[in-house]
């Protein structure tokens, strides 16, 4: 696969802003953070919809219980995970997250019983939305939260917190290790990449795809190593992610594909939409989530 150079400086450009966008929600406070992924929470949300329709007719994506019951339950999942992160006037907003949460669920079973024009299969997709897009953004809130941890989430700079993880350098070491592996799987593959590394993306390659996983975690253990953190947890975390984002970009390459479909969307010029963009997060925040409890809960 030749490197397009015209995509490249597309994809750069837009990457650019993006990283602007992404380490301010990531790197200001808790709040940013929140929003930051409520947005991208419902933009998935949004193009997963649209997307289901296309791979079943039948799914009735205009109905508004669809549009903005199902995304609201999976907001509340992640006001609920936020785990004490999130406080106005002394009130913890998680417990509200849960009190809606547990309200929602309830009308859901009770539409579930009283509409009988839905099928159960119709309800099987928008429960696979939550389990595909809802709990996976849950989890990324509550490893941002510092919950594992057992304590509240940092507010020093990047910097001083070198010395341990914590919910916001875990965040970040998260989101820079797929950052990494995706460019440099681009870069990696464009040059030298040979093999299709699956028919559900077929301009990925094996090399490239080795590739990025392989600088990803050389380049932000040494980043680590750097700074005297904990090298070798670092490279757990970034292994974890690289690998798991790779599932989760090729998890929504077959959604595409089935979907007949090139992107999801197109809010991001070079990149797609919030589902191309996010993919990959969808599935190492729910990995990194597991590692982090293993290890230090």
């Amino acid at each position: 696969m030749a490197l397009n150079k015209e995509v490249f400086k597309t994809r750069t450009q837009t990457a650019v802003l993006y990283a602007v966008v992404m380490l301010t929600g990531l790197l200001w406070n808790t709040w940013s953070f929140f929003i930051l992924f409520s947005i991208v929470h419902f933009g998935c949300w949004h193009e997963y919809l649209k997307l289901t329709g296309k791979v079943d007719n039948r799914f009735d994506t205009g109905h508004w219980f669809h549009r903005f019951y199902y995304p609201l339950l999976g907001f509340l999942m992640m006001l609920a995970a936020s785990s004490g992160s999130l406080m106005i006037a002394g009130i913890d907003l998680s417990e509200w997250g849960i009190m809606g949460f547990r309200w929602l669920i309830l009308l859901i079973f009770l539409q579930f019983f009283l509409v009988k024009s839905s099928t159960t299969w119709h309800y099987a997709r928008l429960i696979t939305g939550l389990l595909y897009i809802s709990v996976p953004f849950a989890l990324f809130i509550n490893l941002r939260s510092g919950w594992i941890w057992g304590f509240e989430p940092g507010k020093s700079g990047i910097f001083n917190s070198l010395s341990a993880f914590d919910g916001k350098l875990v965040s970040l070491v998260l989101v820079a290790s797929i950052w990494i592996n995706d460019t440099m799987a681009y870069i990696v593959g464009s040059f030298i990449g040979k093999t299709p590394l699956s028919k559900w993306s077929p301009k990925k390659t094996w090399e490239g795809t080795l590739g990025g996983i392989v600088l990803s975690i050389a380049l932000i253990s040494t980043f680590g190593w750097v700074y005297g953190a904990k090298g070798f947890e670092w490279m757990l975390v970034t292994s974890v992610a690289a690998i798991a984002g790779t599932f989760g970009d090729l998890l929504e390459s077959k959604l595409k594909r089935m979907a007949g479909v090139k992107d999801s969307g197109s809010f991001m010029p070079g990149h797609g939409g919030f589902l191309d963009r996010f993919d990959s997060i969808i599935l190492a925040a729910p990995a990194v989530w597991i590692l982090c409890y293993l290890l230090y809960r």
